[in-house]
């Protein structure tokens, strides 16, 4: 899975679960509810046995409804320690009602969110899908003539949760391909993580469920326990949100900076902003993670941050420069790295990224003559799109080169200057111009060359 980073997935999260349901996610998700509903009440009719003891359900529904609102955000999505409730509605309860209190238990959890307004009322088909992962453990425990509580059935106990985690995969894996696109492989990590957890919690639920003949004792050990984890949640979301507002804030100050240097120097400005088009469109062709992704269009943005120390007239001379010129031109990088690593953070690392974006893959650049893949993978997409852009806009000391020309000058310069990978996706994202027209029977060749240059130049 992409390492991207905690924060943008918490707010991404947060944004989704407020907004109405798209028509692919509710598609998929009336199609995963319509079927839960259908195999929790054929279950039901089937066994015929009721719930159970009703004052002890009602008090499991409640105290999963809590579990379920203390949430640990993990990638996309999120875990939640309804485990130490789960475990013992199935077992001190009639397993084939378990499905349809899980879901009560997590319409009941997201209670406040929609009094809050912060998730939108159609979401509730959410629920559905999210209690499937309880009909596995059920029908288990139902082939196996519900063993009730012994510490003795064991091997149904571990077949009961194999069932739940595989049942919780596939219907997981078959929403959110379907719904988002997210390939199977890419949910692997956060199931693993999910799974820990309730592996971790089930053995604590199944002593808690057998001391269940006293079944004072079993709240007074799975509340005090589950408060412990709502603190522990409620730290790491402030954390989360904390992280989220640095990343803003990291971002304000990008922008903040590339302002300024469009005030300070206008082409230098409008230049930075193309060149961030291009590096990032650049990034996902080469199907760069979010974190590069990200570092990428800081770098972009504020590749030329340093030519703010570098005297006007050398930035903006009509003729060629001298040699101690171009040594106060080359000191613009490591400018840059300086001005960023001041302002600390992530930022330090983008200004590393800036010091490299003058090196050659072939070595020959400054200000470090790093080579090859020494180079970071950012440097090498911002020096080359850095390099397209510059030809094809007018500069002071000559007009811009037409895009043909341009896209020439970037293969020739594949292995060399350019990492030929870097190189080859921007010719892909970068349009070919159209062909330039035929010459009419007649024409002379220069006359028909003279015209395209001007056509170029205006």
């Amino acid at each position: 899975m992409d390492a991207i980073p905690h924060e943008e997935l918490f707010s991404a999260a947060r944004q989704r679960v407020a907004s109405p349901l798209q028509p692919r996610e509710l598609r998929g998700e009336t199609a995963v509810g319509a079927a839960f509903l259908a195999a929790a009440v054929t279950m039901v009719l089937l066994d015929g046995t009721g719930i159970g003891n009703p004052a002890l359900a009602l008090a499991l529904v409640l105290a999963y409804a809590f579990a379920s609102h203390i949430r640990f955000d993990v990638g996309a999505g999120f875990t939640v320690p309804t485990q130490l409730a789960f475990v013992p509605m199935l077992l001190l309860l009639e397993p084939a009602s378990v499905p349809l209190l899980v879901l009560a238990g997590n319409v009941l959890s997201e209670a406040p969110e929609y009094l809050r307004g912060t998730r939108h009322p159609q979401r509730v088909i959410v629920a559905l899908g999210n209690s499937w992962f309880a009909v596995g453990p059920a029908l288990v425990l139902l082939l196996a003539g519900t063993p009730g509580v012994d510490l003795d059935h064991w091997p149904i106990y571990l077949a009961a949760l194999a069932a739940q985690f595989a049942c919780d995969l596939l219907v997981t894996v078959a929403r959110e391909w379907y719904e988002y696109g997210i390939p199977p492989r890419s949910q692997l990590a956060d199931a693993a993580w999910i799974w820990a957890v309730d592996g971790l919690l089930s053995p604590i639920a199944l002593v808690a469920a057998v001391a269940a003949p006293q079944q004072r004792i079993l709240f007074l050990t799975l509340l005090p326990l589950l408060g412990l984890l709502a603190l522990f949640a409620r730290e790491r979301r402030g954390r989360l949100e904390q992280a989220l507002e640095l990343s803003n804030a990291y971002l304000g100050t990008t922008i903040l900076l590339a302002d300024l240097i469009e005030g300070d120097d206008e082409y230098t400005g409008n230049h930075s902003e193309s060149v961030v088009s291009l590096a990032t469109r650049v990034a996902d062709a080469l199907g760069l993670d979010s974190w590069q992704r990200r570092r990428t269009e800081y770098a972009a943005r504020l590749h030329d941050v340093g030519k703010i120390a570098v005297p006007k007239e050398i930035v903006n001379k009509a003729g060629p420069l001298d040699m101690a010129e171009w040594d106060l031109m080359r000191r613009h990088t490591v400018e840059g790295e300086r001005m960023l690593a001041r302002v600390g953070g992530a930022l330090r690392e983008v200004g590393a990224i800036v010091r490299a974006t003058h090196e050659r893959w072939d070595g020959g650049g400054y200000p470090d003559g790093l080579a090859g893949a020494d180079i970071p993978i950012e440097a090498r997409i911002v020096s080359c799109c850095d390099a397209y852009d510059a030809m094809t806009t007018d500069r002071p000391y000559r007009a811009a080169l037409p895009a043909d020309v341009a896209r020439l000058e970037i293969s020739r310069g594949a292995g060399s200057q350019f990492d030929p990978d870097v190189a080859a996706a921007l010719l892909k994202v970068v349009p070919e111009p159209p062909p330039a027209p035929a010459r009419t029977a007649g024409e002379p060749a220069g006359r028909a060359s003279r015209s395209r240059r001007r056509a170029a130049a205006g």
